[in-house]
């Protein structure tokens, strides 16, 4: 009798936390929604969080520190970054330290950890502010657009394009599946599981064509913003014809998705197809840059 009743109170322990999940998904998207309006972000394209940040007088600022990210509520907001994380990450967490600010949380320190069912475990404050760093970032429009654009077809998708679309939008390729599935609920279970048999090094790998640690971001014809990130030491596939105007990047190789570029040293730099209307500005930062994140492509940036 006894395990009988723990159970139910486990079930019901269960069925409560996901239907707060539910109120509080729909608290995070109707938020996103909310903040890239006022402040003019198109709701089917990808953003840059720094410059959103800018925009909502929020500091930013990369430290040497080995954590995830920190919010410190005051007349200045600041949101520290650890310099030790990948790009990737290090932008999602920026969005999730947002989260706190935009939700009234108060100053905090994060390890960023996957909102469990049990109850025990389960941070309502954690789990919205994370839902609203994945809908800040991937729009259900913005999502659909970029695999349409491409003539992808998402629930048939595979590693490789998943992948480009990730860097599409400055996220990790887990996170999107996962903000695909869960919140987005636009591919199964199954399909999740399947791709993320692909881990990012293989795929890499598969599209280099050698195994290899540096971090590669692809931008494709089909790459919606006007400029894309990068830290010195990256590759950067980018299409078959681009041309940069200095060597800030340099080519590589030619590779049958497109020509291959590293990032050299810090500063900005136009790269651009020509006979194309195709053109970008690339943004490299120092490697584990530290300091304030409008300084980051500063070429001579001086520690803060």
């Amino acid at each position: 009798m006894n395990s009988t009743i723990t159970q139910l109170n486990r079930n019901k322990g269960t069925q409560t936390v996901t239907n707060l999940k539910q109120v509080l998904a729909q608290k995070a998207m109707h938020k996103s929604i909310e903040i890239r309006t006022q402040l003019g972000f198109a709701l089917n394209s990808p953003i840059c969080i720094y410059d959103l940040c800018d925009k909502l007088k929020v500091k930013v600022r990369f430290v040497d520190i080995n954590m995830e990210g920190m919010y410190i509520k005051g007349e200045e907001p600041t949101i520290l970054l650890s310099s030790l994380r990948p790009l990737s990450r290090r932008n999602f967490t920026c969005a999730h330290e947002l989260g706190h600010h935009i939700f009234e949380h108060g100053s905090t320190i994060d390890e960023l950890k996957e909102c469990l069912n049990d109850i025990k475990t389960f941070s309502p404050d954690e789990f919205l502010v994370d839902t609203f760093s994945g809908f800040l970032f991937m729009q259900p429009l913005a999502v659909r657009k970029a695999f349409v654009s491409r003539g992808w077809n998402f629930a048939l998708a595979t590693p490789r394009q998943f992948f480009t679309i990730a860097c599409s939008f400055g996220v990790g390729y887990e996170t999107l599946i996962k903000h695909m599935t869960y919140t987005l609920k636009m591919i199964s279970h199954s399909q999740a599981s399947l791709l993320l048999k692909s881990s990012p090094k293989a795929i890499r790998k598969d599209i280099l064509g050698h195994t290899s640690t540096d971090p590669l971001i692809i931008a494709d014809l089909q790459w919606s913003l006007p400029i894309l990130d990068a830290e010195v030491g990256s590759n950067l596939l980018l299409p078959n014809m681009a041309e940069s105007v200095n060597d800030t990047i340099t080519i590589q190789k030619e590779l049958p998705l497109g020509r291959l570029f590293r990032a050299n040293r810090p500063g900005i730099v136009r790269v651009y197809c020509p006979d194309s209307n195709w053109a970008i500005f690339v943004r490299i930062s120092r490697f584990q840059f530290t300091g304030l994140s409008q300084y980051r492509h500063f070429e001579d940036a001086e520690d803060e």
